[in-house]
């Protein structure tokens, strides 16, 4: 593998996914645990939303790990991200108080970020899905998580687009090893 100057820089993975988890498989939200957890085994950032749900419990797993969590919110301060938005501060390292709303949010948290993983998902997530793939970034996706991510193979299919730099595995060290592999290869290719 070829290694640039700026090889000293982390990955930056973004974990996308439902803030309200009602309709996720019942173990969605551990797995969205080991999915942070192998992002900071693999030394890479964790990027989210600053968000509830499967993105926050990502960031639970990444510092139970050691990692590092950095979350992109839609609010314009920390006190909008509090009181407006009811979002939490917890788990995270840095906030980005975006002030650009969930959508405005959701195309710099993906353009943000080197790959996306996708997890239990709604609309939002789907949106985020829906950015990464026209961004032409590398993209896994948690089979098995419920929601959206459950749906994603048969959008791309019928979409007529082409597969897209998509990897789906509904093991999460795995699918984090297979999203990692795409953005080197990216890193490579591009030559960054």
């Amino acid at each position: 593998m070829e290694t640039s100057e700026h090889s000293h820089l982390k990955f930056k993975i973004c974990v996308s996914g439902a803030a309200e988890t009602g309709h996720c498989a019942p173990d969605a939200l551990e797995k969205a645990k080991e999915l942070g957890r192998e992002i900071a085994r693999h030394n890479a950032v964790l990027v989210n939303g600053a968000t509830t749900g499967f993105p926050f419990w990502s960031a639970i797993g990444a510092k139970e790990e050691g990692g590092f969590c950095i979350g992109l919110s839609p609010a314009s301060s920390e006190k909008e991200h509090i009181k407006s938005y009811k979002l939490p501060v917890e788990y995270l390292d840095m906030i980005v108080y975006t002030g650009f709303g969930y959508a405005g949010r959701n195309l710099l948290l993906t353009r943000s970020s080197d790959a996306v993983i996708i997890g239990c998902g709604r609309m939002g997530t789907l949106n985020e899905f829906t950015i990464a793939f026209e961004d032409d970034k590398p993209i896994g996706v948690l089979i098995g998580a419920g929601g959206t991510a459950d749906q994603i193979a048969e959008i791309v299919e019928r979409a007529y687009r082409g597969p897209g730099k998509i990897v789906y595995d509904s093991n999460p060290a795995s699918l984090v090893g297979k999203v990692l592999e795409l953005a080197h290869k990216e890193k490579i290719i591009n030559g960054s």
